[in-house]
Parts: structure tokens; C-alpha cells; sequence
């Protein structure tokens, strides 16, 4: 062997050592029984236990909600949708996803392989318990690339449609070459580096403007500040497979967007949205967030989510949202304009 072979060798075996760390499936224990779902958890396809949150309307629900939170979030995403929700006989259970709330390795990236298990296995549950109502996969910014991922496989979960809430889809085509390049970097050679957004740009990127939840969500000791480096290489990876599989959705779907949204960039939205099949309706909402679930005219939004699950009609949505722009250049055709700055006076007040 040569020189050249043996650096190569041994660079490859260095590499594979470093390999971002990613969970596995549980060994499921003697006498399992199986997935079933619990008061305050779902026991998954492999005996996991993971976290899970459920709002019941009074009656048997006519539609139930399956739902996916986003980065460092966890099912505490749809208190305010899903009470909204369950008061008008719509049920929801939201999961826990692997490595986030309460289920297992906290902070710990899992496959997406992994994670359509789960979602397979929640929503066969959930069709279950419920058997005559109809079931809608939903999916808030990572959980949106989930959703996406789930009903774009060769084995999508039976659910009848798919609501994606500002889907996080800003995938490696779309980074930057010094973004890919560090993340690649940082992942393979110090992949449990937690990552922490610094002050200023917490004070600049607003999630919400509803900042008295924003403010209950710093205070929840379950919600996960700063991210491992492998865990945001497994995060962008998983946003390329939404921006990319958006096409091979054959359920009815709903793509809800706000213009202020300034997590999740325009460009790749307009390129995904472009995608959909020709009968999938979107929503661009003028005062919408990132967190469309929590603005402070989340009421739009949830009203507009019923709509389409109850069967939407020609002159949906209700708010009178637009159509998502399918291009960045219609996006800022319908942004308001901007104050213009106040001429300072020569003169002392």
C-alpha cells in the first residue's frame, strides 16, 4: 500500500470514528406489548416511551390531530392551538419527538428513519382509540420537514390530510458554502460542541410577537436552549429531504406562512411551496411569525386550520390570507411598506 492510500485509509477510519452521534431504536423489553398510548406518554414501536400531550373535546372528536414540534421545542407547541381546537370537537395529540421534551437522550439528534417509526406508530394508535374520526398529520418548522418526510416515503402514515406550519425546509442547497462547511466540520470533529445563539441575535431574530410566550418558553425547563453541533447537522439534513420531497405528497395538504417569519428564509419557502401538488392550498399571513401557532393572530391561523380539515371551500381561507407568493420577488411585492425616517430639525426641542 502506498503512502497515499495509507492517509487516505487512515483519514477514513478517523472520520468514521467521529461520525456525528445519532440515536438508535430501543431493544424493546421482555413482554412487550406493543405501541400503545398512555395518559402522559406514547410507548412507541420499539418500547421507547415518549413524551405526549392530548386535548380531548367533550364529544368524540370528528378529527384528531397528530402533531410534531419544532427544534428544542416539544408537544407544549399546541396548547394554545389545540384548546382552540378542542372546543370545537377537533382532538389533538402532540409528540414528544425523539431527543426532545420528555422522551429519551435529551439533545440527542435521531434518524429521521427513527422518527417516521414513531409517527407511524402514534398515528395507528391514535386511528385506534378513534376509529370513526378522521386523522390530519401536523407539523410546526422541524416537525413541518417530518410531516413532509413521513407523507413523501414509500410508507406514509394513513392519515386523511397534512397541515405544515412554517416547515422548516432551509436545507444544505440552500445554506451558504461557509454554513455547510462548518457544519460539516463541527459535526464530524466535536459533534457534542452545544451550539448557544449569542445575546445580540437573540434580541434581533423575533420568533413571535407574542413575547408572553415567548417569555413562558424560556421559563420552561423542558424547552432545550442551544443545540449539539451533530444535532443542527442532523436538523439540516432533514430540511433538504422537505425542500426536496414537497412534490411527493399525495395527501390534501396546507402550507401556513407568515411574512415576518425570520427563521425559516423566503427562498427556499417560494421553491418547496412551488413544488406542491397543483390542488395543495397555502396561506401568507402579513403579521405572521415564525411561530404562526402562538402570534398574537394565531386566531387566524387556528380558524384557518379548521377550515381546511372540515373541508375548504372555494373561498378559503376564512382570514383572507393571500396564496404563499411562489416567488421572493411576489413575497415583497405584498410586504407593507416601510415608515420612512422623520427629517431631524435643525432647531432644539
Amino acid at each position: 500500500m502506498n503512502r497515499r492510500a495509507l492517509i487516505l485509509t487512515a483519514s477514513a477510519l478517523c472520520l468514521s470514528a467521529c461520525a456525528p452521534l445519532a440515536q438508535r431504536p430501543d431493544v424493546a423489553a421482555l413482554g412487550f406489548r406493543g405501541p400503545r398510548l398512555l395518559d402522559d406518554a406514547f410507548v412507541s414501536f420499539d418500547g421507547a416511551r415518549l413524551g405526549l400531550m392530548r386535548w380531548l373535546p367533550a364529544s368524540d372528536p370528528d378529527w384528531v390531530v397528530v402533531g410534531l414540534h419544532g427544534m428544542n421545542d416539544y408537544a407544549n407547541a399546541y396548547h394554545l392551538a389545540a384548546a382552540w381546537w378542542g372546543e370545537r370537537g377537533i382532538a389533538t395529540y402532540a409528540l414528544d419527538v425523539r431527543g426532545f421534551g420528555r422522551s429519551p437522550e435529551r439533545g440527542v439528534w435521531a434518524p429521521t428513519d427513527l422518527v417516521l417509526e414513531d409517527v407511524r406508530a402514534l398515528v395507528a394508535a391514535v386511528r385506534e382509540r378513534h376509529p370513526n374520526a378522521k386523522v390530519a398529520l401536523a407539523g410546526i418548522s422541524m416537525g413541518g420537514a417530518l410531516a413532509i418526510r413521513a407523507m413523501a416515503s414509500s410508507d406514509p402514515p394513513p392519515v386523511d390530510k397534512l397541515m405544515l406550519f412554517a416547515p422548516a425546509v432551509w436545507g444544505w442547497s440552500s445554506q451558504p458554502f461557509p454554513n455547510r462547511v462548518s457544519l460539516w466540520a463541527t459535526a464530524h470533529l466535536m459533534g457534542e460542541w452545544v451550539v448557544k445563539p449569542p445575546d445580540w441575535l437573540a434580541r434581533e431574530i423575533m420568533a413571535s410577537d407574542n413575547i408572553d410566550e415567548l417569555r413562558r418558553m424560556g421559563r420552561d425547563p423542558l424547552m432545550i436552549w442551544g443545540a449539539r453541533s451533530d444535532a443542527i447537522y442532523g436538523l439540516v439534513g432533514l430540511m433538504e429531504q422537505g425542500w426536496r420531497s414537497a412534490d411527493q405528497i399525495r395527501v390534501p395538504v396546507a402550507w401556513f406562512y407568515g411574512a415576518r417569519d425570520q427563521i425559516i428564509p423566503r427562498e427556499p419557502t417560494a421553491e418547496a411551496v412551488r413544488r406542491l401538488p397543483a390542488q395543495a392550498r397555502t396561506a401568507y399571513y402579513a403579521d405572521g411569525y415564525h411561530l404562526l401557532l402562538v402570534d398574537r393572530q394565531a386566531e387566524k391561523v387556528w380558524a384557518d386550520a379548521e377550515a381546511f380539515l372540515r373541508g375548504p371551500s372555494a373561498a378559503w381561507p376564512p382570514s383572507g390570507a393571500p396564496a404563499i407568493p411562489p416567488t421572493v420577488q411576489a413575497m415583497a411585492a405584498l410586504d407593507p411598506p416601510k415608515p420612512g425616517k422623520r427629517k431631524m430639525s435643525r432647531r432644539q426641542p
